[in-house]
């Protein structure tokens, strides 16, 4: 257990995240903690001189949006403290829904959780130069067992292992740290993100590319949105029914397209090619994406 003593001193400044860099891998070796990488809004919580301020990624303050978790921050029994951590909401499966996360800030304020990650201010006092473990038992110490802010629990251990249940648990991905890291804003190999690969059937609207040279597949959901691009690595018999396909059933650029795809020397398709698609779980776009199979829809 950490002892701390706590003096007296507000402290609501905004201070820039500590952010992951995405790795293929779980790192090796025992001086990394694991945790899960939740599918929400990156979220600081600063409290102090009786207010409590939400902020989000980039500083701007989300308060309001985020009332119900900021009410029940100043119940902490904290003077002044800045915590760090994630805003989620549960989907049915007691997992993260992201898509369901953006209405209930608007609707639906009682089902926000702020799962808090690490400390950085607590009483007047500058915790960053700490060891991320440290920095985590005072956390624990302060977040209550339940209600809408959590305690984010860590793996030990195994990072393989804890990865690939993960992945069983259909979770987004997890994030690795150095246990004895300090907190540094901006973008950091201290923390480490691996993220999970999923499937889907999406809709080809094109193709980018020619024939023999690298492809991309221009893709979008079931409701006809754009949702990015994959790279072609289609067998060598499907990647010809591919261009049949091209040839055959050209078609027109589909409308509502961002600016930079609507540029694209693409060839367009019409409607009724489906390609099923692997990619980063948890990401807004198509991320790391291959095509892997096309079939008529």
């Amino acid at each position: 257990m950490v002892q701390y003593v706590r003096p007296a001193g507000p402290r609501l400044e905004f201070i820039p995240p500590m952010l992951p860099t995405l790795a293929a891998r779980p790192p090796e070796g025992g001086e990394w903690i694991h945790e899960i990488k939740y599918d929400g809004y990156r979220t600081q919580i600063a409290i102090g001189n009786g207010e409590c301020h939400a902020f989000t990624r980039n500083g701007y303050d989300w308060s309001l949006k985020y009332r119900n978790i900021c009410a029940r921050a100043l119940e902490l029994g904290v003077q002044s403290a800045i915590l760090d951590g994630e805003v989620i909401i549960l989907g049915t499966e007691g997992h993260p829904d992201f898509k369901a996360l953006r209405s209930a800030i608007t609707t639906a304020q009682e089902r926000l959780v702020f799962v808090a990650f690490d400390l950085l201010h607590l009483d007047g006092h500058d915790l960053r130069r700490m060891h991320l473990v440290e920095r985590r038992a005072l956390l624990e110490d302060l977040v209550p067992e339940d209600g809408p802010i959590q305690f984010s629990a860590s793996h030990e251990g195994d990072a393989g292992a804890f990865f690939r249940e993960v992945d069983r648990a259909g979770l987004e991905g997890m994030v690795s740290k150095r246990a004895d890291g300090r907190y540094l804003s901006g973008r950091v190999a201290d923390w480490l993100k691996i993220k999970c690969f999923t499937e889907d059937d999406l809709q080809v609207l094109g193709v980018v590319g020619r024939p023999g040279q690298a492809t991309q597949a221009i893709l979008a959901d079931g409701e006809g949105r754009y949702v990015g691009k994959a790279a072609v690595t289609l067998v060598s018999a499907q990647r010809e029914r591919l261009w049949a396909r091209v040839k055959e059933r050209p078609g027109a650029m589909p409308e509502g397209l961002p600016k930079d795809v609507q540029k694209e020397k693409a060839d367009w398709l019409a409607p009724g090619l489906v390609g099923r698609v692997k990619f980063l779980r948890g990401e807004e776009w198509l991320r790391h994406a291959t095509l892997r199979a096309v079939s008529e829809g």
